[in-house]
Formats: C-alpha cells, structure tokens, sequence
C-alpha cells in the first residue's frame, strides 16, 4: 500500500488503536533477534551493577563532590530533555525556581553573614519541601483516583486524570530533591562562616549555653534587644538550638548530626507527632530518587554506547 494512505490511516485511529499498530511493528521488526537481545540484558545488567558499586564507593570516599556532581546533573539533565520535548510549562517553573534559589544561594555565601540570612535560607527550602511534599501526596493519590476506577464517576477522562497524577508526582519528587540538596549546600557555607560547626575538623569558635550554633544568634534574649523569641530545642548531647533552626538543620538540610560536637541526631525523636514521622520515609524517598534521575540517563546513555561499539542494533 501507499505510504502516504497508511499515514492517513494512522491518523484517523485513536491514540490506543494507533499504540497497537506500534507495538505490532515492533514486534516484527525484532523477531529473530532473541540472542541478541538476550546479550543486551546481560550488557545492560553489568552495566547496573558496576555502576552501582562505583557510585556507592565515590559517595562514601568523596562525599561532597558525589553530592555536587549529582546536584549539577539533577539540575541540568531534566532540563536537556525539557527543551528538546518542549515542555514550556516545566521550563518556566524551572526557572522561577531557579532565580529564587540563586539568590538564596547568594545570601547564604556572602561573607560576613547577615544574622537574617539563615532563617531566611531555612524559611524558603522549608517552604519548597513542604510544597514538594503536598504536591507528591497529590499526585500519587490522583493515580491511585485512577486506577480504582473514580474517574468514572466525575466523567474524567483515565488518561487525564492519570497524567496529571504522574505530572504532579513528578513535580513533587523533584523539587523535593533540589530542595534538599541546596539546602545541604546552604547548610554548611552558613554554619561554616558562623563558625561553630567545621564538617572536616574542630569549629572555629567556642559555643556559648546562650548561643544557637545554626543561626549565630541568642537563644534567649531580653526584651529590649534584638533576636528571635520562639522555642527552643536540647539534642541528646546536650547542646540547645532554636526549633526551627535545628529542624531546618536536620530535615531540610539532610544533618543528622549536632551543628557543634557532630553527635548522632535521633530525627524519630525530633518528631512530635506520627504525622511528622513520614517526614523521615520522604526523605529517604527523596535520596533514592536522585539516583533515579541523575544518574540512571548516563548509565543508560554507556549502554547504548557498549550496543552501539559491538554492533548490537
């Protein structure tokens, strides 16, 4: 037949009907195959597992450059396939969130440190984990709405409802991710500068009992000066911060160490409801997803490469 009148026939199916057609050519296109197949598994499969050994000794023996070269990947890689599939509305979230992030950054390195900065610093990420999070809880509830059925009852199309649950799960999961990331960045220029807290070695300075080791500032102050009048917070080693600062340390930064002494922070503890527990599962959610999207595109890309160099089409 004419190509130009099966081009027309694939137009007038439906989306569905048009996948069948697809599929049906794949398969014939590939029959015959199934050893060479066989050997791109096992090629794909080493691939993985090496992968993964070298990832996780790179991460354990250079921790800070992993964590940066993963962030500038997470950062760029989503935004490659963003232009090339034009999806404007990602790239204009994107970027408004990368304006704001900047600037935050920016504060957060300027040195000498504004005794404002870390609570405005903590503020914004706290802000983008907790709408990250709202918008992941929507998303993957919109797809569970799907696949039991109840778009059938408010006339919603099942491709629709389940696009706009994978979007916003999407959204969520990887702003959650950024979020977080920059916040660890954030974390330590700030507590650096403050002082009291080296990640390499002993502070620059000695902690006071009146002194909040994440923000610089007086734990209690009097009523003519100036500071922050919230609660405040004792770790297991004795040491007391601001509430905010030291959840803003240890949820949003990723710490789990005291910002002084480097002790083991109980984040279970530090929840005061079972609510806040799933904080904690989140975050670990969020840990495993960034090696879902910034390196799992590369280690595919080296498999392609290895198919392409053996001659396996």
């Amino acid at each position: 037949p004419c190509p130009s009148l099966i081009q027309d026939d694939l137009l007038k199916m439906t989306h569905r009907e048009n996948w069948k057609v697809q599929h049906e050519r794949l398969h014939v296109k590939h029959r015959g195959h199934e050893a060479m197949h066989a050997e791109m598994v096992l090629i794909l499969i080493a691939t993985l597992v090496v992968a993964q050994i070298v990832l996780v000794q790179w991460k354990q023996r250079h921790h800070r450059s992993y964590n940066l070269v993963t962030l500038v990947q997470m950062w760029v890689v989503p935004l490659y396939f963003t232009i090339k599939l034009y999806w404007w509305r990602f790239l204009s979230m994107w970027g408004m969130f990368s304006v704001v992030t900047s600037y935050v950054i920016f504060r957060a390195t300027r040195k000498p440190l504004s005794c404002r900065t870390p609570r405005m610093v903590y503020k914004w990420f706290l802000l983008i984990y907790k709408l990250s999070y709202a918008v992941g809880v929507l998303g993957y509830l919109a797809i569970m709405f799907t696949m039991f059925g109840f778009n059938v009852f408010f006339r919603i199309k099942a491709e629709d409802s389940m696009d706009v649950g994978v979007i916003m799960l999407f959204y969520g999961l990887y702003y959650g991710v950024m979020g977080r990331d920059f916040a660890e960045i954030c974390s330590d220029y700030m507590a650096s500068t403050i002082g009291y807290y080296n990640q390499g070695g002993m502070p620059t300075r000695s902690l006071t009992n009146d002194i909040c080791a994440v923000c610089g500032q007086k734990i209690l102050v009097d009523v003519e000066e100036e500071g922050f009048i919230e609660d405040t917070y004792q770790l297991s080693c004795g040491h007391i911060f601001h509430e905010f600062c030291i959840r803003g340390w240890c949820i949003v930064g990723k710490k789990q160490t005291c910002p002084y002494c480097n002790e083991k922070v109980d984040l279970k503890r530090m929840m005061n409801n079972p609510w806040e527990k799933t904080h904690v599962l989140y975050g670990q959610l969020l840990d495993w997803l960034r090696y879902l999207v910034a390196w799992q595109p590369i280690i595919i890309g080296i498999v392609h490469g290895i198919n392409f160099t053996l001659g396996l089409e």
